[in-house]
């Protein structure tokens, strides 16, 4: 961390890709009956990706593990933030709880759709781990704690959770444009979605969502900030009771559709 803190060329590689992204601004255009927001922070996001060791080489990958470390810091300056914006609207939070509690329910939705497309694809036990969740870091733990990362489902956690931190965060803040874009859902419904488990997400979310909506960009805060602080404390238990067995069955039944066996006991004991 302190190795970190000191390496100036990434601040000042930051502080660059801020100010570009400051300049160039929020971008918006129409779709549907809404309009869909591009944010600076999209395109930071992209400067960062592009400046890496696989393209133009301005960051090194000591650069890289250096900003990833810093990561936690800044999210934790970002959340404070957002936990002046809780309090004013206790009331509105207390009256939507049962909806922030139940919206875990909608991991299993990750569930349904991802273990198909996983097996279809060609994983075999990584399903497991990959699809089971959203795959942030106490998704990674809780695989880690049952089957270890250096089994096939600590591979599938691992691969998704590496693409989440990648793309994830472009993906979130897209979706929440276009989503609201549609005019199918309340912006707070969506804010309330927003709230996943991972900082980075909940923030693209939200941010482009208190772009489109500026006159209650406060309520759309605070609901996302309450939505991802709720599950990232009953997400793991949704996932040990709920998540997990449900992806070991469908995997099961998947595999044998597509092989026409069962997966065998030994490579189950394997996992």
């Amino acid at each position: 961390m302190i190795e970190a803190i000191k390496n100036w060329k990434l601040h000042i590689l930051v502080l660059i890709f801020v100010i570009v992204a400051e300049w160039i601004g929020a971008f918006s255009f129409p779709i549907g009956p809404g309009k869909v927001v591009l944010l600076p922070m999209l395109y930071a996001l992209i400067m960062g990706i592009f400046s890496g060791p696989k393209f133009l080489k301005l960051a090194n990958h000591k650069d890289m593990i250096d900003a990833g470390s810093l990561i936690g810091v800044t999210l934790m300056l970002l959340m404070a933030k957002y936990g002046t914006t809780v309090g004013p609207n206790i009331p509105m939070i207390l009256r939507t709880s049962p909806a922030l509690i139940l919206q875990e329910f909608g991991n299993l939705g990750t569930v349904i759709i991802g273990v198909p497309v996983a097996v279809y694809l060609g994983l075999r036990r990584e399903t497991i781990g990959a699809a089971h969740s959203i795959a942030r870091e106490p998704n990674v733990a809780l695989i880690g704690d049952i089957y270890g990362l250096d089994t096939p489902e600590g591979q599938g956690v691992m691969g998704v959770y590496i693409c989440g931190t990648v793309f994830g965060t472009i993906f979130f803040g897209l979706m929440a444009t276009f989503t609201a874009a549609l005019g199918i859902f309340h912006p707070l419904a969506l804010a309330m979605a927003s709230g996943v488990g991972s900082a980075s997400m909940m923030t693209a979310s939200v941010g482009a969502l208190s772009a489109m909506f500026p006159e209650i960009a406060d309520k759309i805060q605070a609901l996302g900030a309450a939505s991802n602080m709720l599950s990232g404390l009953d997400g793991v238990y949704m996932s040990l009771w709920m998540a997990l067995p449900m992806t070991e069955w469908l995997y099961r039944k998947f595999y044998k559709m597509k092989y026409g066996t069962y997966p065998s006991q030994s490579a189950v004991r394997e996992g």
